[in-house]
């Protein structure tokens, strides 16, 4: 039976992610001492910690050859224009209804309500000068496109790839090589996704023991209100997304949920988007999204599309307003809204992005910061629900964008079939 047949790698992460639950109940209530259980911790986490950095090795080079295969394959600039156009305006879209239903369920779940809080608090240890508007410009551009591959700042390797490609795409002939050398660098960096692909049920494992070694599962017990109402929305914001993909796509939406069931799961252990971007990229091609759509929608949706972090947002600072006991009128919140808009731009690669945004917006509005102690211990599980989330927005965005192109090809393998390396399908 065609649907009951999971692909094999899908099981050996969840397999992954069950064993890394017991081990760390195991190890939490095994190693009552706190010093003892991090140094355990610490080293349960060595295996997660290499796989992610492995895939930080990765992006920088995918983002980049990628986008300027994307570009190049565009043909002219009018075509660029439409689709940076179209694929823009469904980030923006889509970022104001990730927003309004966090600001809407924070208002109907009330998940601060009733939490007793000391308003003297100390401070929230979290710099924020770097989300000023003049200092979020003068990140936007790199010094030097090797120091941002190094760093892994996306948003700046995007900026320089957009240069690249429509400089390439201006010399015509000349630039024809270029493209090709950039794809050939693609399929490179894809085939050494599939080497590390292999440590991905290992490095699930070693992160969800490691999380739950330290905090016990009695973290989530805590704050089963505020964990509860945030991913009720996201299962509601996924049923948006999903609703959204079925009277776009029709029937083949069935299919992309399918193909994004790995990426996804893999994005919610690690919670990590930057660990599914080259599995999401592949399954798109596969899909039928053609590679220059796919090329350049995807990275940028990793800068200005994190449906789930926006939802985040604004339900998390709400929760905070409402520990403390504050009254926030309709048009403050609004604001607050708009604010975390601007502010999130840009923060794909930031560690704890989101608490820094979200504290940034707590200064601004006279919230006060030391709430935000309330999530921070609990982010690690939130950030599973918002990278995950990502996984569905960003595949989604790439295929509606293919489709208003009228691109949208027929699917290029059976979506059961066991996967190997990950390999580019041909432009």
């Amino acid at each position: 039976m065609r649907g009951v047949n999971l692909n094999k790698n899908f099981i050996y992460v969840m397999i992954g992610l069950v064993l890394g639950i017991a081990i760390g109940i195991a190890c939490f209530y095994s190693f009552p001492d706190k010093k003892t259980a991090a140094t355990v911790a610490d080293y349960m986490s060595l295996v997660s910690t290499i796989f992610l950095k492995l895939i930080k090795m990765i992006i920088g080079p995918l983002v980049l050859s990628t986008l300027i295969v994307g570009i190049g394959h565009m043909g002219d600039a009018a075509t660029l224009g439409r689709v940076g156009a179209k694929t823009m305006a469904w980030f923006v879209s889509a970022s104001i209804v990730s927003l309004l239903l966090g600001l809407l369920m924070a208002n109907l779940i009330q998940p601060g309500h009733g939490i007793v809080t000391d308003q003297s608090g100390n401070t929230a240890n979290i710099a924020t000068a770097s989300f000023s508007f003049k200092n979020f410009i003068e990140h936007l551009v790199p010094t030097s496109i090797f120091k941002a591959m190094a760093e892994g700042e996306i948003l700046q390797i995007v900026v320089f790839s957009l240069f690249a490609g429509v400089a390439i795409m201006a010399l015509g002939e000349r630039g024809k090589p270029l493209v090709h050398l950039a794809d050939d660098v693609a399929h490179m960096m894809l085939t050494i996704t599939g080497y590390v692909m292999t440590l991905a049920p290992l490095a699930v494992c070693s992160a969800v023991a490691s999380v739950i070694t330290t905090s016990g599962p009695g973290v989530l017990l805590n704050f089963v209100k505020f964990l509860g109402g945030f991913y009720l929305t996201l299962l509601i914001l996924w049923a948006i997304l999903i609703a959204v993909g079925y009277f776009l796509l029709g029937a083949r939406m069935s299919n992309l949920v399918k193909r994004m069931r790995e990426p996804f799961l893999l994005a919610f252990s690690t919670a990590s988007s930057e660990a599914a971007y080259p599995k999401i990229l592949d399954q798109l091609e596969r899909f039928g999204v053609p590679k220059r759509i796919a090329s350049f929608v995807l990275p940028l949706g990793y800068s200005f599309n994190l449906d789930g972090t926006m939802a985040y947002t604004t339900f998390a600072t709400l929760f905070v307003a409402q520990a403390y006991g504050m009254e926030l009128s309709i048009g403050t919140q609004l604001a607050i809204a708009g604010t975390l808009m601007l502010t999130s731009k840009g923060v794909a690669g930031v560690p704890k992005a989101s608490l820094v945004v979200i504290l940034a917006t707590l200064h601004q509005f006279n919230i006060p910061d030391a709430g935000l102690y309330l999530i921070i211990g609990i982010d690690q599980f939130l950030d599973m629900g918002r990278s995950a989330t990502n996984v569905i927005g960003n595949s989604l965005a790439a295929s509606a964008v293919a489709k208003f192109e009228g691109g949208l090809g027929p699917e290029k393998d059976d979506i059961n079939a066991p996967s190997a390396a990950p390999a580019a399908a041909p432009a």
